[in-house]
């Protein structure tokens, strides 16, 4: 009987390994005399917001009822109108019976709102998604037409592949943007989504022809004899096959998505690298804002990931 060798010194190895990363990168920034400055990073993700309560006529205060930390201030002018403001109790400027002039501020009212970063974080997000559900059904339907019997759909989807294969996504996102874009009159986020979503339609149909060509012959000859036709052969026996061949690459290309949309940024679309940009302009903490951003496009592509491998173990249990 075989006894299953111990496993916990090579995880023990394994941190000793990261603790010595984690050393190495806090020796290389003492070397240049880096000062860290993590107390300044909430703020870029949350950060309680003002906003400003002011009176929209010359008027009077007259009432003023204080309700637990709001203060509600009716202010009346000399038409007899009323207007009525709640504000921060420890934010009051005005009295009762005081006079106040158009515009002046009576007190402010804060909210939590959300910073740069997870602005930036959202834009990625709703990028990635679109981009990526355009670019699966554009894959899948190139990737159908490079095997078909017919010649020009077949020659078209092979140049357009090629094509899209062959150049760099940032020149095409300049083409789209700079080009297409002028001429048809299209927004920078329609402009970025074509290309991503293109882009990625040239990989997603390689990943697809790929898989449906792995699937031996006799399948669909034998999907064939039973009366299917070439569509509902293709629909519900090759295609299901293929899928689990091709979940991996696929999961692949849509994490690369994720991080290839970073590169919109050149059209002005300020996304997760853009507003990590910008506010390494206001809070001079370079390193702790791009590590930030970095933990983010971990935080999107590591559940993708999980999603993925555990579709493909279920998918392995039903064959």
């Amino acid at each position: 009987m075989k006894h299953k060798k111990a496993q916990w010194p090579w995880h023990v190895l394994t941190v000793l390994v990261l603790i010595g990363l984690a050393g190495a990168l806090y020796y290389a920034t003492s070397l240049m005399s880096y000062e860290w400055r993590w107390n300044r990073i909430p703020q870029y993700f949350a950060y309680h917001a003002e906003e400003s309560q002011r009176a929209a006529d010359i008027s009077t205060v007259s009432e003023l009822v204080r309700k637990g930390d709001k203060a509600e201030v009716t202010l009346r002018n000399d038409a007899g109108d009323e207007q009525r403001l709640i504000v921060d109790d420890n934010s009051l400027q005005v009295a009762r019976g005081d006079d106040v002039a158009e515009g002046d501020v009576i007190g402010v009212t804060r909210h939590w709102a959300a910073g740069p970063l997870m602005w930036g974080l959202w834009t990625t997000l709703w990028l990635s998604v679109v981009s990526g559900v355009l670019g699966l059904l554009i894959g899948l339907a190139t990737g159908l037409c490079r095997l078909s019997n017919n010649p020009t759909l077949r020659d078209l989807s092979t140049i357009y592949v090629e094509l899209v294969r062959g150049t760099p996504l940032l020149v095409q996102i300049f083409i789209f943007y700079f080009f297409i874009g002028t001429v048809m009159n299209l927004s920078r986020e329609f402009a970025g989504i074509a290309a991503l979503s293109l882009f990625t339609g040239a990989y997603v149909a390689e990943i697809i022809r790929s898989g449906v060509q792995s699937i031996a012959r006799g399948q669909n000859e034998a999907a064939r004899s039973l009366g299917l036709s070439a569509g509902q052969s293709m629909r519900h026996v090759v295609l299901p096959q293929a899928f689990k061949r091709v979940l991996p690459p696929l999961a692949g290309q849509f994490i690369s998505l994720v991080k290839d949309t970073s590169l919109v940024s050149v059209i002005a679309i300020t996304e997760l690298l853009k507003s990590g940009r910008e506010v390494i302009t206001t809070s001079f903490s370079p390193f702790e804002i791009l590590f930030c951003v970095a933990g983010l496009y971990l935080l999107i592509n590591l559940p993708l990931s999980k999603i993925a491998s555990r579709l493909e173990r279920r998918l392995a249990q039903s064959d």
